[in-house]
């Protein structure tokens, strides 16, 4: 990147966080100046933000669960290489009763970079939707991403659903060996 554009990009993210602070600010009392800040915020950020998660969270509590998705979907456009938009976008996709779109905005997500947040989401959503098998094998990639001994439990309970023992079994075996502590079924 040239240095015109670096000073371009960091002027950028400088007002985008000017605005975002403008907008936490307001946003108690006032929401609609807040969104405007917000949506400023997002429209000037040159990366993927917390303004982006902010704004779409914006609109959940003030119960517009189409607008968040409408705006997740057009993050996720534009930082289309950002697995966190991706992960934004599943979030407004489940906020909106889409658990078919929320996961495939996970397995995107998913795609670009094993996260163990992504991984978690999309294995909730394919135990919901009864496909025990994929599920477990989300919960392996979560365990594997870093989600610790509580993707080997949702993976063990998966596994035992989807009939394979053995493999149920290996894989309580490892989260008792993780966390020191006996296996109950609750």
């Amino acid at each position: 990147m040239n240095p015109l554009t670096r000073a371009w990009h960091g002027t950028r993210g400088a007002v985008s966080r000017w605005a975002a602070r403008r907008a936490a600010r307001l946003a108690p009392a006032r929401r609609e100046p807040a969104e405007r800040w917000l949506r400023l915020a997002a429209r000037l950020a040159p990366d993927f933000s917390a303004a982006h998660r902010e704004l779409v969270a914006l609109r959940r509590r003030a119960d517009d669960r189409l607008g968040a998705v409408a705006i997740a979907l057009g993050v996720a456009q534009r930082f289309g290489d950002s697995p966190q938009a991706w992960i934004l976008l599943g979030e407004a996709y489940v906020g909106a009763f889409r658990p078919d779109d929320a996961i495939q905005a996970y397995e995107r997500a998913l795609h670009i970079e094993e996260r163990a947040d992504a991984a978690m989401a999309a294995g909730a959503l394919y135990a919901l939707k009864g496909d025990r098998v994929t599920a477990g094998a989300r919960y392996a990639r979560a365990y594997a991403a870093g989600a610790g001994p509580d993707a080997l439990k949702a993976n063990a309970k998966a596994l035992r659903a989807a009939g394979d023992v053995a493999a149920a079994e290996q894989a309580q075996a490892l989260w008792e060996q993780e966390t020191g502590k006996r296996w109950t079924d609750e």
